[in-house]
């Protein structure tokens, strides 16, 4: 019998998130996938990402900075590029992987805008090489239901969705201490995490979205928010200020104090400046935490969808209105701060129910099953669909560059429909295929 070679990996973006990826390759799928080198802006990064790496006993592999990424592809050949990088740069990493041969994966969002996006697009079309987004939630347990009830008819035709997502003051104020607190960073929310959900509704309908209608403002966060509220104290970051003005502030997030946070920013601040502690509180946050939607999908479902920011519980409520019947959902997940912890933890669920309410008939409860790790249970679904033997999947969950598109254009038509308060068609953004 012929033993298959390993399937070879680089990854850019050395950050909190790589570490879900190349983890995962040096343990369970150490057998079917090896990591052949590291790239990144920050050299002290790229040695605590090494260091992590041959401590789950995986060979040393070569680093490359960023200006260097080029050579990272010739010089170790790898069969695809991760890319884990800041959002408004995924774009530069995916389409030069493509031109040097490479498949790629890549964290959500795909990118941050539709330039960007139609450049993704141009450069699959030229070099025929393949781009998978990896939507963890897809794969979580209690999404896969929903997928199976829509699709065996139990509420018929469904005409209505609404969408609740609620992130607390733990996860949901981490957005606005980072780079993600910049929209040209990440687009902001309704693009950098909302992508997960508009993902989720295009799954569940096998739609795309038409058109978006959206409000959305910074009601909580930010300085001017905080001195309405009569806050009188405050500070820029944490590090400097820890028995200052820092000292009593709950959203204070000392790096110091969690080896990951000081490894991955605070030792490595001098060389770019990134300062991972800023106050939610402080001035230039350019992202909203407040956000509605109303978004009319090419099948004649149309969405209700809200995003909270600063809530006291992490989760969702779905709710979905059809022809004979109606299945409610609700899910509440534990809270986190990314890399300030286990991330095999992240967004574990503390509990998930779903209510089938047949019309005319009694409602009942959904056996859903068992949902081990992070983000529902989907995240080791996902590395198993990533990394491990190839097996079929009747479900269709593997997201592609066009999965990608859809689930981002729902929030920038949302953007531009902040910013010019009127209804935007999403193909008058870019047009992407239909299931």
């Amino acid at each position: 019998m012929t033993t298959q070679p390993k399937r070879r990996y680089a990854l850019v973006g050395t950050g909190g998130r790589s570490y879900f990826f190349y983890s995962a390759i040096a343990t369970t799928y150490s057998s079917t996938s090896c990591i052949v080198g590291f790239c990144d802006t920050n050299q002290t990064r790229l040695n605590y990402a090494l260091s992590r790496l041959t401590s789950l006993g995986h060979p040393p592999v070569p680093l490359y900075l960023a200006s260097d990424y080029d050579r990272l592809i010739t010089e170790t050949k790898p069969d695809e590029v991760i890319v884990t990088t800041v959002d408004r740069t995924h774009h530069i990493y995916i389409i030069r992987a493509l031109q040097l041969g490479c498949n790629v994966v890549s964290e959500k969002p795909m990118t941050i805008d539709a330039p960007r996006c139609q450049a993704i697009f141009d450069a699959v079309n030229e070099t025929k090489r393949n781009v998978r987004v990896t939507f963890n939630y897809r794969y979580a347990p209690h999404n896969t239901k929903i997928y199976e009830l829509l699709h065996s008819g139990a509420i018929g035709k469904v005409t209505s969705v609404h969408f609740e997502w609620l992130l607390n003051t733990s996860h949901g104020a981490d957005y606005f201490r980072r780079w993600h607190r910049d929209k040209r960073n990440s687009g902001g929310l309704l693009v950098h995490k909302s992508t997960h959900h508009f993902d989720l509704v295009n799954f569940w309908l096998k739609t795309r979205p038409l058109s978006v209608y959206a409000q959305a403002d910074l009601k909580f966060y930010g300085r001017e928010n905080a001195e309405l509220r009569g806050v009188t104290k405050f500070y820029d970051r944490v590090r400097g200020n820890e028995e200052g003005n820092a000292k009593d502030d709950p959203f204070a997030l000392d790096c110091s104090k969690v080896e990951t946070l000081k490894s991955l920013y605070l030792d490595a601040e001098h060389e770019d400046g990134y300062f991972r502690d800023r106050s939610v509180f402080g001035d230039g946050i350019s992202i909203e935490d407040t956000m509605n939607l109303l978004v009319r999908y090419k099948n004649g479902a149309v969405m209700t969808y809200s995003l909270t920011a600063y809530a006291p519980w992490e989760g969702l409520r779905v709710n979905f209105n059809g022809t004979k019947g109606r299945i409610e959902m609700e899910v509440v997940e534990n809270s986190y701060v990314n890399s300030g912890g286990d991330q095999s933890l992240e967004g574990c669920l503390e509990r998930s129910t779903i209510l089938l309410r047949p019309l005319f008939e009694p409602p009942g409860e959904v056996e859903i099953g068992e949902a081990k790790g992070a983000h529902g249970g989907g995240d080791n679904v996902l590395l198993q669909d990533l990394f491990g033997e190839p097996v079929s999947d009747e479900y269709m969950r593997a997201a592609s560059h066009v999965d990608g598109a859809a689930s981002i254009l729902t929030g920038i038509a949302a953007n531009r429909s902040i910013a010019t308060g009127q209804v935007v068609f999403v193909d008058d953004i870019l047009k992407v295929p239909d299931n």
